[in-house]
């Protein structure tokens, strides 16, 4: 029996957000760090709370922005970020992303999302010019932030059962894709399918235990696990109006599966292989 080959040391950014250091999510943040830097990562945590991050965009994020003139979020992030003066914070924030080989995201579900103050750190730090914008390559491809893996580890109160295919909840995958479609894969990075402790509110030791023992093996897993096979925009399955092409999904497809390859795929008539890698640019 051969042994398995230790994988390379990476670095991993940790983004924690919950208010009460003594919660589930204090826990499995402490014990990712702790797993990870035992497998020889190097790590950092952004705990959101304990930085009293500031949640909302406003003039004071780009301290060139005159007042007397109109705030267009964009243009003004996007001037802020090419020019190197962005707010300190936010110019760490994003430091430590590009420093990152992995982010994970580590977060309860409240109202079907991320807490205010975890949106807040996707709004400010994923500036135009930084994330997405047209000083950088396309979205939904190997893209600004390419090369880089994203985990979402979450904590849901309600049962497992609520967020299957026929829960009332809707799919977990469902629920999360703004954030595993709309930031991670628009951005460029690398999603894995998310980690979920489900009746997080009232977890028996037991369940805890088993917890952690599965998150371990997921982190373990952080750069080989196969990831969500989104699709690339720029792959062949799109026209130019970002819609995918008719006939390329399988039968029967439907809804945000639709955005997902399978071995199924008929492919488009373009002439374009549905396995075709990503154009190269210019």
């Amino acid at each position: 029996m051969t042994e398995a080959t230790p994988q390379q040391p990476q670095k991993i950014l940790v983004v924690s957000a919950h208010p009460e250091p003594r919660s589930l999510n204090a826990v499995l943040t402490a014990f990712a760090v702790e797993h990870l830097r035992a497998a020889g990562h190097e790590v950092q945590v952004s705990d959101l709370y304990a930085m009293k991050w500031k949640a909302t965009v406003d003039a004071d994020d780009f301290p060139d922005h005159a007042a007397d003139r109109r705030l267009q979020v964009m243009a003004a992030s996007e001037r802020a970020t090419l020019a190197g003066r962005l707010a300190p914070e936010i110019a760490a924030e994003q430091e430590k992303v590009r420093w990152a080989d992995a982010v994970i995201l580590q977060f309860p579900l409240w109202w079907f999302s991320v807490p205010a103050i975890l949106k807040g750190w996707m709004d400010r730090v994923f500036t135009s010019g930084f994330g997405y914008g047209p000083a950088v390559p396309p979205p939904y491809s190997e893209g600004a932030l390419a090369g880089r893996r994203a985990l979402v580890s979450v904590t849901v109160g309600a049962r497992e059962s609520a967020f299957s295919d026929r829960g009332i909840h809707g799919r977990l995958t469902d629920v999360l894709h703004p954030v595993q479609h709309g930031l991670f894969w628009f951005t460029g990075m690398t999603p894995l399918e998310p980690f979920a402790v489900y009746g997080a509110n009232d977890l028996p030791e037991e369940q805890l235990a088993a917890a952690k023992r599965e998150f371990g093996r997921r982190l373990d897993g952080l750069f080989t696990d196969a990831s969500v096979p989104f699709r690339a925009l720029d792959g062949g399955d799109y026209g130019r109006d970002m819609r995918l092409l008719p006939g390329v999904e399988a039968p029967g497809t439907s809804g945000l599966d639709l955005h997902l390859r399978t071995d199924a795929d008929a492919g488009p008539d373009t002439g374009i292989r549905p396995d075709a890698p990503a154009r190269p640019r210019g």
